[in-house]
């Protein structure tokens, strides 16, 4: 077993608790983990990017090639659509529809929208929808995270068990909350297949 994934957004968007939610469920299933720096942390509203390996087996390095990615995760369409070329051929893009608007050249969103639709493996889902119907728009990180579970090799109950340690400190509603996110997120993916 073996599965690379690119984690892209923009600062502020959640992408280390998705991190931590999946390095959780990977360490509860016995696997290996390797994570590259986060890119882009410091600035909110920066482009965010880092490099996720888990295998069955020792992993050498902690960057995945060009090609190599099994899965790019992006909670902005602009952003999974800039880290295409680390795509493997059979890899999927589970990505957020709603654009986040930070520069001023950003592409128009009906072209965001048409290469998305061109990509052969992908889920695109308003995540910031599904969170709001959950309980919080802070959650759109779980949510996505519940729409990427299918494609990385983890049990749905790790990645739910990952969730409650993570959260357990905030409080048994914020916890109920994200695991009623990362349904949501998982159910629209289960549908999407």
């Amino acid at each position: 077993m073996k599965t690379d994934i690119i984690l892209s957004g923009v600062g502020g968007q959640g992408i280390l608790s998705i991190a931590a939610v999946i390095g959780e469920a990977a360490l509860e299933e016995g696997l290996f983990m390797k994570q590259a720096e986060v890119h882009g942390m410091s600035q909110r509203g920066g482009d965010v990017q880092s490099n996720l390996r888990l295998a069955d087996r020792p992993i050498a390095s902690d960057l995945i090639p060009l090609g190599e990615a099994d899965l790019i995760i992006s909670l902005e369409p602009m952003e999974a659509l800039r880290y295409l070329p680390y795509l493997q051929k059979e890899g999927w893009v589970v990505t957020n529809a709603r654009p986040f608007v930070n520069i001023p050249n950003y592409p128009a969103e009906e072209a965001l929208q048409a290469a998305l639709e061109a990509l052969p493996r992908r889920v695109v889902l308003d995540v910031d929808e599904l969170a709001k119907e959950a309980g919080s728009t802070r959650a759109a990180n779980i949510v996505m995270l519940g729409a990427a579970t299918p494609f990385l090799g983890i049990d749905y109950e790790k990645i739910e068990a990952g969730v409650r340690r993570i959260f357990a400190r905030k409080g048994e509603e914020v916890v109920a909350m994200n695991l009623k996110a990362l349904r949501a997120g998982f159910d629209v993916a289960q549908s999407r297949r």
